[in-house]
């Protein structure tokens, strides 16, 4: 571990919150209400905020979630093609206590700390909320900072760095895919397949934030379930 984590990780472990705070950390860190509930959500106001933007605005919304969705599979799939890196409370080399955690230890155990898929999504749906409304993106990405990454790095389940790349990857997405010349190629498209298929366009979009919001750990589970019957 580098100096940066090394100093970063031992002023975390030295702090002392308590049992209960240590117990409600653990809860924000492992439930999904407190991530994708929060921000998800703001992304379904913003796209039936009335305006004279209105077009331009439910394109950024559709390209916001397009972000999020490419954040999540690029975070997953570096986590896979890059070198294996323990989580900090799983390295005995460091020497340092975490708070006990008990969410989903072996998914964590058996998957790689660099880089992290909460911090490349939720970031990456943040900065698309702030290109959206500044005031609403202020908040989602001061939310994400402190409720989602930040807790992680305490509990040991990340490196500060893995959070730091995450967030800057996730960023550079929404950032990319957002711009004008980018959007256009997809977000009109996408308008007009709802417009002239509502119900089931809005049937879709319901259930694909729900497996964003979840980050697809449910259909993850189920296919590693096959494939183990298999």
């Amino acid at each position: 571990m580098n100096h940066f984590d090394t100093t970063i990780q031992i002023f975390l472990t030295h702090m002392t919150f308590g049992p209960l705070m240590n117990h409600a950390i653990r809860v924000i860190a492992g439930l999904y209400t407190f991530k994708g509930f929060v921000l998800v959500p703001v992304l379904c106001w913003l796209w039936f905020q009335p305006g004279p933007n209105r077009e331009r605005q439910r394109e950024l919304v559709v390209a916001t979630i397009a972000s999020g969705l490419v954040a999540l599979a690029i975070g997953r799939l570096l986590a896979q093609v890059l070198p294996f890196r323990v989580r900090p409370i799983y390295n005995p080399d460091l020497h340092l206590q975490f708070p006990s955690a008990g969410l989903r230890a072996a998914t964590l155990q058996a998957w790689s700390s660099f880089p992290s898929d909460h911090a490349m999504l939720w970031m990456a749906i943040a900065t698309g909320i702030f290109i959206i409304a500044r005031r609403a993106g202020v908040f989602a990405l001061l939310y994400s900072a402190v409720f989602i990454c930040l807790p992680r790095a305490y509990l040991g389940f990340h490196y500060p760095t893995d959070l730091i790349a995450g967030a800057a990857i996730g960023i550079a997405i929404a950032w990319l895919l957002t711009r004008d010349a980018v959007r256009s190629r997809f977000a009109p498209q996408v308008l007009e397949m709802i417009r002239r298929f509502p119900a089931p366009a809005y049937t879709l979009a319901f259930l694909l934030c729900f497996e964003l919001i979840t980050q697809f750990d449910e259909l993850l589970t189920l296919a590693q379930s096959a494939t183990h019957t298999m």
